[in-house]
């Protein structure tokens, strides 16, 4: 079984932020699949079921995701775990996969960490850099611009397709397959 874990912060305030672009994923595939809703407080998140998958979206906010999957991975011992997250060292649009690594400063990423080790695989959606020495954590925390909004659908759209694949192919043919270095969506279609 797979857990896929989709980084974001919880409440309507966060929620077309640029952080929250695993949210935004989990909730397609939630949809899609018509997972069900597990209820339980000691997961600290929406945890969802479908016959091979879970799905997680940590309510911990961000800094404490890995609390949230620990509960999760300590309780369905899941086979996989794959995180999709933001990535401000990629630029916006583009898609990268990898197993295991540092965080690149990634908050969630830093408390996923602390709580299992780092040998999971990680979905990178690229948001783009902060620019004119914006400060990286208020950049991350502002909502999507009109442009971006324009191809974020596509970029969902793409990730979704990576994780129906994931629990089907190996690793090096999904990285080979989906690693975009162009934007996927907007001008560089």
């Amino acid at each position: 079984m797979f857990l896929f874990v989709g980084l974001g912060n919880p409440t309507g305030k966060y929620a077309n932020t640029r952080h929250n672009i695993g949210f935004m994923v989990i909730d397609r595939l939630v949809d899609e699949r018509k997972a069900s809703r597990i209820s339980k407080s000691q997961f600290s998140g929406e945890l969802y079921k479908d016959v091979q998958s879970l799905f997680l979206k940590p309510l911990t906010y961000m800094n404490n995701s890995g609390k949230s999957v620990r509960a999760v991975f300590d309780f369905y011992k899941p086979d996989e775990i794959v995180v999709i997250h933001d990535d401000i060292a990629i630029p916006f649009g583009s898609v990268r996969i990898k197993k295991g690594g540092s965080s690149g400063g990634h908050n969630g990423l830093k408390s996923i960490d602390l709580h299992v080790g780092n040998d999971y695989t990680r979905i990178r959606i690229g948001i783009g850099a902060p620019k004119n020495l914006q400060d990286a954590a208020s950049f991350v925390l502002e909502n999507f611009s009109k442009d971006e909004l324009a191809g974020i659908n596509k970029l969902i759209d793409y990730s979704v397709k990576i994780v129906e694949d994931l629990p089907n192919e190996n690793l090096d043919t999904i990285i080979s397959r989906y690693t975009s270095k162009k934007g996927i969506c907007g001008d560089n279609d």
